[in-house]
């Protein structure tokens, strides 16, 4: 039996060595990028139709990813098994597609099956294997190159470093889309309305604020002790002090009640206005729920005025209400 101190050690240093094998598989594509992937790029920018990635087994599962990535990030892409492809999905191509195909030896039956297929229908290719002499990298239009030296498996077997090298040249390549297209996070929003990232990027501080009479808010004639009063009855640990416009004209918070406490002062006839905090962190009502939630943290406060036009006061907003909201 391996003494425990000699397994673990064993362990680790075979999954270390994994991860040597396939970071510097992903680092090997640097050196072939050239002008065919510009060409590969500019295929797809100037496609009017979809792109289509297909792949059999491992190449398979990536392709999917690729295509997954693709379609989120800007360019319409779906997957298709090219088994099933051969039994009429085949009708899911048009002329006005790229069809992307992956397979690492670049002699992937079922891939090659429907090539001509997909070419006699006048839809480009792009293939991205492991073997640029390979029947598919001679048959497509546009070859990349996502070849590694060896798989991280020990029997050199199952699809690894190989598998991993070709999902970050489709990363590359969707990235570079990404950027070609001038895609954007509310474009990115868009495709991702659920969950926490659609949240995140769709919710406006408009969505989340409280309005008109749930706002605490005194008047710049007001006491400290109406003040009090306004925070007691709105619950929100503050009250905006305004102006007759309705312009923000300070804050008075459960910090500054805090600090009040320790002087020697009549609530009932001192001004909020000599207690208040001048010129209060601020936020429009258009701008996302987490920058709200960016600036109370780059300031360590736990509330929020939103203001609109000329700085009058149109809401407000503390941690609770996006915690509420989940946008954090």
């Amino acid at each position: 039996m391996i003494p425990q101190s000699n397994r673990v050690f064993s362990v680790l240093e075979k999954a270390s060595e994994v991860l040597v094998i396939e970071s510097d598989a992903v680092r090997g594509l640097i050196g072939r990028l050239d002008h065919r992937f510009v060409e590969a790029v500019d295929l797809i920018l100037n496609c009017s139709g979809r792109v289509v990635v297909s792949g059999m087994g491992k190449s398979g599962h990536v392709a999917r990813k690729i295509a997954s990535t693709l379609a989120s990030t800007g360019t319409p892409a779906f997957f298709v098994h090219p088994g099933e492809a051969s039994h009429g999905d085949l009708g899911m191509i048009t002329r006005q597609d790229v069809f992307v195909a992956l397979s690492n030896s670049g002699e992937s039956a079922e891939l090659l099956t429907i090539v001509p297929l997909v070419k006699r229908q006048g839809a480009k290719l792009i293939s991205m294997t492991g073997n640029p002499a390979s029947s598919l990298a001679r048959e497509a239009d546009i070859h990349l190159d996502s070849g590694v030296d060896k798989e991280a498996c020990p029997l050199g077997l199952a699809p690894t470093a190989s598998t991993t090298a070709a999902l970050a040249l489709g990363d590359a390549l969707a990235v570079t889309l990404l950027v070609e297209r001038g895609f954007s996070a509310a474009d990115f929003a868009m495709s991702h309305p659920g969950g926490s990232l659609g949240i995140r990027l769709l919710t406006h501080v408009s969505d989340v604020m409280r309005k008109h009479d749930a706002i605490p808010a005194v008047s710049d004639k007001a006491f400290l002790s109406d003040a009090l009063l306004e925070m007691s009855r709105k619950g929100m640990g503050m009250t905006a002090i305004v102006c007759p416009n309705g312009k923000v004209e300070g804050i008075y918070t459960d910090g500054d009640l805090r600090r009040t406490l320790e002087k020697e002062i009549d609530f009932h006839k001192t001004p909020v206005t000599e207690i208040m905090t001048k010129n209060p962190r601020t936020i429009a009502p258009n701008r996302l729920a987490a920058e709200a939630v960016q600036l109370m943290e780059e300031y360590k406060i736990t509330q929020l005025l939103v203001v609109g036009d000329a700085g009058k006061l149109v809401g407000a907003l503390n941690m609770h209400d996006l915690l509420r909201a989940k946008v954090i």
